[in-house]
């Protein structure tokens, strides 16, 4: 068994963990913004957590109300811009801790007087020292290069910090987390199954929109670094603005389709995906099983998610481990080492 398959399976008690520890520094660090409201929230990441950042990007903005912006590093670390971010909160995320160019921007935004916060699954890291405030993923040392554990604890912090800023997320929803994916879980032998199917795939699209836009990116992500599929990822509606055009018969087409605000443009793509022929597999939940009746192939979370608003604001977790899962068992599919993708290390630095 690959160490990506045993850390994918490790998730549950990892989210729990997490909740457990951090949510006394969740609430600290609510007392901290209740003094200091920010006006803006900038977010520096990159490569998986940058993915991380895109989710923070869509829950903080619709459960808060305050403007979030994705930090172009380079801005500063090759340009030597000075961006004013005095009044913004400006939050870094990264696995490691170690990333040059997102702890840079953290740093020049600590020296204009901004309030920062760290994410991070390393509690000795750069950026844990360099932070105000520091929510910390306690999934354990990850050892397969390809992020999962520590992804859907990066999210699990990003639900924290909303609650910290006021969202309404009740704590007993947020409790229920690591039940959901374990549950996700569950799925192992059907995900098994489907991914056979795909064993000469080269290229696909992942599509996936609001809270799980950030989604298509990671599931994106993972099939190209453990599967070496050229996957292009999109919104429902950018996929429409052109690339649609690539699609022909039995290109594969992945999905993620919850209930919701979200799901009428997504179902309306499945149909157009058929009439191209195109193989559509979606990954959603007991709730819309529309959208697999309409794709024909895909996985059905077992899920009872807790109410939320909007509908799918918990799925995010649940609905990528199925994901993970996928790419861990084409990769062995296909021959290859999920653990150790070529030309790749855990630690990447960047400017």
């Amino acid at each position: 068994m690959s160490k990506m398959l045993e850390e994918i399976r490790q998730q549950p008690a990892a989210l729990e963990k997490t909740l457990k520890s951090e949510w006394k520094t969740a609430a600290k660090l609510r007392q901290a913004l209740e003094k200091k409201r920010p006006r803006l929230i900038v977010l520096a990441a990159r490569g998986t957590s940058d993915n991380a950042a895109q989710f923070a990007r869509y829950l903080l903005e619709i459960e808060t109300g305050i403007p979030v912006s994705l930090a172009a590093p380079s801005i500063n670390t090759l340009y030597g811009a000075q961006v004013n971010l005095s009044d913004a909160l400006v939050v870094a995320i990264s696995q490691s801790g170690e990333s040059t160019d997102t702890n840079f921007v953290l740093e020049r935004a600590k020296a204009q007087g901004a309030m920062t916060v760290g994410i991070t699954n390393e509690p000795a890291s750069s950026l844990a020292r360099l932070a105000d405030h520091v929510l910390l993923v306690r999934a354990g040392k990850e050892k397969s290069v390809a992020a999962t554990k520590t992804y859907t604890g990066q999210l699990l912090a990003v639900y924290l910090l909303a609650h910290a800023l006021g969202a309404a997320l009740p704590e007993k929803s947020l409790q229920r987390i690591p039940e959901l994916a374990h549950a996700a879980l569950r799925l192992d032998r059907d995900v098994q199954a489907a991914a056979t199917r795909y064993r000469f795939m080269e290229h696909a699209v992942v599509v996936g929109r609001g809270l799980n836009y950030s989604n298509a990116f990671e599931w994106a992500l993972k099939l190209m670094e453990t599967c070496y599929v050229v996957a292009e990822r999109f919104s429902s509606a950018d996929l429409l603005h052109g690339p649609i055009a690539m699609v022909e018969s039995a290109f594969p087409a992945f999905l993620f389709v919850p209930p919701g605000p979200v799901s009428g443009p997504l179902l309306g793509l499945i149909d157009r995906l058929q009439e191209l022929r195109a193989d559509a597999f979606v990954i959603t939940d007991s709730r819309n099983e529309l959208a697999f009746k309409r794709a024909g192939r895909g996985l059905v979370l077992p899920l009872r998610l807790p109410a939320g608003d909007p509908p799918d604001v918990f799925t995010p977790i649940p609905y990528i481990i199925p994901a993970q899962l996928f790419a861990a068992y084409l990769a062995a599919e296909k021959g290859l080492n999920p653990d150790q993708p070529r030309a790749l290390s855990k630690v990447t630095r960047t400017l």
